[in-house]
């Protein structure tokens, strides 16, 4: 019997028990509540129907507790059965009263049959379902105990697919790892002959630098070689052209004193030759008016000594005093 057939059966027992209580209850307030009405205050008549659903209500309480424990598999002790019985009695008492007091058994007897059989109806729907508790609870047992043995199979399964899983992946690690160590060898294989040829080249390098700067090395010196014995010649250049301008000066200065004292020495012997006895001529007048202009003899001393007029020789003091004027006269007298 599966859960499906189970719950099936519970909800087919509830439906029937419900519909027997419910009918039960509508036939005891029917049953009752003239009996009430006739027992009861005219005034309080309309508080007939309220004892028989007092006692139905008892009756719908016990039933569906006892399906709560059923179900719960617990059990509620002595006054649960105390007031299932108790409401049954009174549901049975209060629905035969009428009739007992009118003597008439066959109305107890018709009117007993629903309280009899809401009380059988109780008990035996407890029962029921105490049994179907206990079937669905062995069930549950067996399920869970071929689901423990399932489960225990799955995990004994896995844990072997676990096993076999990590023994294949340790055979992997294991060929991975020889394969990283065979290309680590292979890399540093590798590594090695790339570092032996960049250090042959590195060398090959160096070796081309070295030579390369032992050749700038000595163009460079040969250019300052070059460029010191440039600098030299061009200093010894410089040197004896300084001493030929030296040496020119010199030159130039030794003749210029020369002709300075060549000239004070013919100026002193004109001077020297005292006043004219007659007019000199006027070449001769003019080398007298110099260097009489020279001495800074007066106009008259040279008109003296060299026979011309005062005011001849003031033209030429002028002369001398402005030169450009006296070349621009003497440009003029050419022409």
């Amino acid at each position: 019997m599966n859960s499906v057939q189970t719950r099936s059966a519970e909800r087919a027992l509830s439906g029937g028990t419900w519909l027997i209580v419910c009918g039960a209850m509508l036939y005891s307030i029917l049953t009752v509540t003239p009996l009430m009405a006739a027992h009861t205050a005219e005034e309080w008549d309309w508080t007939a129907p309220i004892l028989p659903l007092v006692v139905d209500a008892a009756v719908v309480i016990v039933v569906k507790l006892d399906d709560v424990l059923a179900r719960l598999g617990g059990d509620g002790g002595r006054w649960p059965v105390a007031l299932r019985w108790m409401t049954g009695l009174m549901t049975l008492a209060l629905n035969t009263a009428d009739s007992a007091l009118r003597k008439d058994l066959v109305g107890v007897a018709v009117h007993s049959v629903a309280p009899l059989l809401l009380i059988v109806t109780a008990e035996t729907s407890l029962a029921y379902r105490r049994a179907i508790a206990a079937a669905v609870a062995a069930l549950e047992a067996g399920q869970r105990a071929e689901r423990e043995q399932q489960e225990r199979a799955a995990r004994e399964r896995a844990e072997q697919a676990r096993a076999e899983a990590r023994e294949e992946r340790e055979h992997a690690a294991m060929l991975a790892r020889e394969q990283r160590e065979h290309e680590a060898r292979l890399s540093r294989e590798q590594a090695e002959r790339e570092e032996q040829r960049r250090r042959e080249e590195r060398e090959a390098r160096e070796r081309a630098e070295a030579a390369e700067r032992e050749a700038r090395e000595r163009r460079e010196r040969e250019r300052e070689q070059r460029e010191q014995e440039r600098l030299l010649l061009e200093q010894q250049a410089r040197e004896r052209a300084e001493a030929e301008q030296r040496e020119r000066a010199e030159t130039a200065e030794r003749e210029r004193r020369e002709r300075a004292e060549r000239a004070a020495r013919e100026r002193a012997a004109l001077l020297e030759r005292g006043p004219a006895e007659e007019k000199l001529p006027e070449s001769e007048a003019r080398m007298i008016v110099a260097a009489a202009f020279e001495a800074n003899l007066s106009v008259r001393q040279a008109a003296e000594l060299c026979g011309w007029s005062v005011g001849w020789v003031s033209q030429r003091y002028a002369d001398h005093r402005d030169p450009a004027g006296g070349r621009a006269e003497l440009a003029i007298a050419g022409q």
